[in-house]
């Protein structure tokens, strides 16, 4: 029965079921985290191996007799840039390889792009008054993180089922020249699951900005990451952006931080000719190189871009019970109560559950005193406001299962008691 049906008996009879159950859940002395995106120690255990490739028969030299215990080459060793570009849909030259960070080198662009602009005659970002970023919402933290450490001034877009609110994307960037750059998740977006359709794909392509240095932070952070046999399909942004003469728009960013070890895997980012160019004049004079043996041992491991979607379907085959435990139980405890919303993704790390409006934060309370441990409230949203205090990011990857069983538990649980509190504080 939906909550908001119940009389005011009814709903103190539920509130003293769900107090019940609660504190036996925090008599338990739970100690459970699903606050972050981090794979289990199962999932790490796939590439143990890679660990000792270089020293088993392999050496130290490339294909073409680079020794790679040796500086140089700046972005990254020709056969992993290969692999990259067929996880971005991009050409190898277009690829630049980093350290084992993407979001380093998300960091170190507009770094780059504060002290010198990306377009010639323009302004340094960090000269640009008021300048501003479009944020769509519920988004990466992370990212809001970067722009507001530098001064930016965020904008929050809406998310559909087909991605950002295009219409507002395109009227804001058309008419607003301190609007320097958009954040972007575009497939199994960071934490709604949601994969940009082919339509809004083609629009941000086609986009007229009326800075000249605007530009598309395309963080395809879970580009292979499936976790269904019917996996979505993303349009290549740089395919599209080909046709509409806009290359220099997109700039691209992904890594291997939850393929192999998230502590020391391998970080790239695609970009225009013009648009690199920039980039690796401002990087040759930050290293001299990043870890090319780390990047040849990965080469070694998958051997080629089939090697790392073979190597995917075990995640997949780990992940997949858990976001099916997390989906069951919400399923089962919570949507005939109509308290909450969610989506139920192809792919990436995360659910995002919309729990009734103005109780997110209570809902995480509640669990955090009930030994699970959740991304803060709000932490979706730009400045950690989320307007409606509803949206919350369950991460299922960390957890062993019967331990997620738990946790999902307590999450329903205090779901609906933080529902009908308020519900009740209403009447």
């Amino acid at each position: 029965m939906k909550y908001s049906d119940m009389t005011k008996s009814q709903l103190l009879e539920e509130k003293k079921y769900l107090e019940q159950k609660y504190n036996d859940y925090k008599a338990m002395n739970l100690s459970l985290d699903m606050s972050r995106g981090k794979p289990g120690s199962d999932q790490l255990d796939l590439s143990v191996k890679m660990l000792d490739i270089v020293n088993s028969g392999h050496s130290c030299q490339t294909a073409s007799g680079l020794d790679c215990r040796n500086y140089g080459l700046l972005d990254g060793l020709p056969s992993i840039k290969v692999i990259f570009s067929q996880m971005l849909q991009v050409q190898p030259e277009m690829i630049m390889v980093g350290g084992n960070s993407s979001l380093n080198m998300m960091f170190d662009t507009i770094s780059t792009f504060m002290v010198k602009s990306p377009v010639e005659g323009e302004k340094p970002w960090l000269e640009v008054k008021n300048r501003k970023f479009l944020c769509p919402s519920p988004g990466y933290d992370r990212h809001f993180g970067i722009t507001e450490y530098f001064g930016f001034e965020m904008i929050t877009i809406p998310m559909t089922n087909e991605g950002p609110d295009m219409d507002m994307v395109e009227e804001l960037v058309a008419n607003d020249d301190s609007i320097k750059g958009i954040w972007c998740v575009p497939k199994y977006s960071n934490p709604q699951g949601i994969t940009y359709s082919d339509e809004t794909v083609k629009r941000f392509a086609s986009l007229k900005p009326k800075a000249k240095d605007f530009r598309i932070f395309w963080d395809d952070a879970y580009c292979i990451h499936d976790i269904t046999d019917t996996p979505d399909n993303l349009l290549s942004i740089m395919g599209e952006c080909e046709k509409t003469g806009n290359v220099d728009l997109p700039i691209l960013f992904c890594s291997t931080s939850k393929i192999t070890f998230p502590g020391s895997g391998v970080a790239a980012m695609a970009a225009s000719a013009n648009n690199m160019k920039m980039l690796k004049n401002k990087y040759k004079y930050q290293t001299i190189g990043y870890d090319k043996i780390n990047m040849l041992r990965h080469v070694h491991f998958f051997g080629d871009f089939d090697g790392v979607k073979e190597h995917m379907k075990k995640h997949k085959a780990i992940l997949k019970p858990k976001f099916d435990e997390v989906l069951k139980q919400l399923n089962k405890h919570v949507k005939e109560t109509g308290v909450a919303s969610w989506n139920e993704p192809n792919g990436g790390y995360f659910v995002t559950v919309d729990v009734m409006e103005g109780t997110a934060k209570r809902v995480v309370s509640l669990c955090k005193e009930a030994g699970v441990i959740l991304t803060d409230a709000g932490a979706t949203y730009p400045y950690g406001n989320d307007p409606k205090d509803s949206n919350i990011r369950i991460a299922p990857s960390f957890p062993p299962k019967y331990e997620l069983t738990n946790a999902m538990d307590i999450f329903c649980v205090a779901t609906k008691l933080a529902a009908v509190d308020k519900l009740l504080e209403n009447m």
